[in-house]
């Protein structure tokens, strides 16, 4: 049995400048308390829900003591563990992100980097720019083969494309299996230093967690094979920025593409800026033209399930800080 309808709720949305898109959808559904962080606390008093549109905000941990009466709080990112606390995590309110909404940009991002560098895009722009006629053979895709760190949304939209596309996909997840329907194989992510030197092309899609943080060290990038490449779309602090500067100078791997870095920005003069076998972007590889309306139905969608007694989309375990999916 479902949970019986409840009356119009009260939503606090947190944000910082400009307001979550689709908000008469949410005024229809709910009484709405617009806030920036220095008034959230006044917003959260008798609230039921927090839309934290400013996604990464630390105002609930701040106003911790005024969010008595949350039952729900929605984060308008797909990566949470930064925003998890002890409080938050033991009490009793359920957790939903983004999850997913974002994933097929972000895969169609990470293809977009393999791309850049089996045909060496940067190297055409820059003989362009000089506007030197230079022929080269390029590295042909199709049969290379793919680890895919992280096998949630964003990684099994990423195994989809690379496998539509010719090459050979496995993953790295918690817990290793010879089976699953969008990987040949998935390995375990504590493993990652014995598998990796099977691989062209490793990326990284997994949230960042304890388990997580610093994953591709020294070790792991020194496994890899010399013509690999190492793609990041996850987060920045997966990897250990100082062992991936001495791999990429030493020409222990081939090269990096990286949405995500760690510290985010990289500071102005640090080396990684300047490497010819490195592409940087600065964390924008979901960032479509309409996201953030993609963002806003999906709350709109969750608080019509809130409001009916329905169980909702992208509960978070906040024990381990990301859907758990079976």
């Amino acid at each position: 049995m479902t949970a019986p309808e409840r009356e119009r709720p009260v939503v606090a949305v947190l944000y910082r400048e400009a307001l979550p898109p689709r908000l008469e959808e949410i005024e229809h559904l709910a009484e709405v308390r617009l806030a920036k962080a220095d008034g959230l606390a006044e917003a959260m008093d008798g609230a039921d829900v927090l839309y934290q549109w400013h996604s990464f905000s630390p105002a609930l941990k701040e106003n911790w003591d005024a969010a008595s009466s949350l039952q729900w709080v929605h984060v308008s990112a797909a990566g949470v563990s930064q925003l998890l606390f002890n409080e938050l995590i033991r009490s009793n309110i359920v957790y939903t992100n983004s999850r997913g909404v974002l994933s097929r940009a972000i895969a169609e991002f990470a293809l977009g980097f393999v791309l850049d560098m089996a045909k060496d895009a940067h190297g055409s722009f820059l003989l362009q720019q000089q506007r030197r006629w230079q022929h080269r053979v390029t590295r042909k895709i199709q049969g290379q083969r793919a680890l895919v760190v992280g096998t949630g949304s964003i990684g099994r939209e990423t195994a989809r494309l690379f496998r539509a596309v010719g090459m050979e996909v496995s993953g790295a997840g918690r817990t290793g299996r010879s089976r699953d329907g969008d990987f040949d194989v998935v390995c375990s992510s504590a493993d990652l230093a014995n598998v990796v030197q099977d691989f062209d092309y490793v990326v990284l899609a997994a949230p960042l967690t304890a388990a997580t943080k610093g994953l591709v060290n020294a070790g792991v990038l020194s496994a890899m094979k010399p013509s690999a490449r190492l793609i990041n779309v996850g987060r920045g602090e997966l990897v250990e920025t100082d062992a991936l500067t001495e791999a990429l100078a030493s020409g222990s791997i081939a090269g990096a593409a990286l949405d995500v870095v760690y510290p985010e920005p990289l500071p102005e003069g640090h080396a990684l800026w300047n490497m010819a076998n490195v592409i940087i972007t600065p964390h924008m590889s979901g960032d479509t033209e309409d996201y953030l309306d993609d963002l806003g139905k999906l709350f709109v969608d969750n608080l019509r399930l809130f409001i009916g007694g329905q169980p909702l989309q992208n509960v978070v375990d906040k024990s381990l800080g990301f859907v758990s999916v079976s």
